[in-house]
């Protein structure tokens, strides 16, 4: 017998319970693309930086350390605290900051890819939502950092917890793409997410600590850009960055 496909939720939708999404927005099954990004961890294997778990852990920790707890959880937070206050001026600082920041064509693709996707499953969870029309006035469509923290205002989370699930969102999908690229199997993916989950704290911490003072942002990770540059004209690879 023929069903009819499910529809978006209704004006009077509720959110769910905070940890749960949490895991809803950190989940690999969020139809955003990420799974085929590397962020430049497929370039460090390549050039013999990563090619093995200690190696991998090094790696992972440092741009945990270096980029994202200075650049993306700040820019999250920010812009979470921007679309509660339907602050468009705000918003397209964060974003302009963003994008001027990604230092290679692939990992600016990715911010905006990623955002875009994010931005097309809100419109469908969630059509009414009042953030959408400041949305559709960043061109050419929200960053990733600013679409997730949309995403996390939609689900009813405060900024820490939009923050926790980027944090997490993005260590599980670097553990995954070591598995498949270094490779690793999933004992020594499951030790990585072991050792690297008790850094998140303090991680989101820095960025809350950072999110009003943006001239404190940094993006500088220069082996990180000459890998990725690297990346865009390697001969083999299974990932997008």
């Amino acid at each position: 017998m023929d069903t009819e496909p499910p529809t978006a939720p209704g004006p009077g939708w509720v959110p769910p319970l905070p940890h749960l999404a949490m895991m809803w927005l950190a989940s690999p099954a969020l139809p955003v693309g990420g799974f085929s990004y590397s962020e430049g961890l497929e370039a460090a294997v390549e050039a013999g930086v990563a090619t093995d778990e200690p190696q991998t852990l090094h790696w992972v920790r440092g741009q945990l350390q270096l980029t994202l707890a200075r650049s993306e959880l700040p820019a999250a937070c920010a812009a979470h605290a921007a679309w509660e206050a339907a602050d468009l001026a705000a918003l397209r600082t964060i974003q302009t900051w963003v994008l001027t920041t990604r230092e290679t064509a692939e990992l600016r693709l990715q911010t905006e890819q990623m955002g875009r996707s994010m931005l097309d499953w809100l419109r469908k969870l969630q059509p009414d939502h009042p953030a959408l029309p400041l949305a559709a006035q960043l061109d050419p469509a929200p960053a990733w950092p600013l679409a997730f923290a949309l995403g996390g205002l939609a689900l009813g989370l405060d900024a820490e917890q939009t923050a926790q699930a980027l944090a997490f969102s993005w260590l599980e999908n670097q553990v995954q793409a070591a598995m498949r690229v270094v490779p690793l199997g999933q004992s020594a993916g499951q030790r990585l997410l072991a050792a690297l989950v008790p850094d998140l704290p303090a991680a989101v911490a820095q960025a809350r600590n950072l999110q009003h003072r943006m001239d404190d942002w940094q993006s500088f990770s220069p082996l990180l850009a000459i890998l990725s540059s690297r990346h865009e004209t390697q001969y083999s690879r299974l990932f997008r960055s």
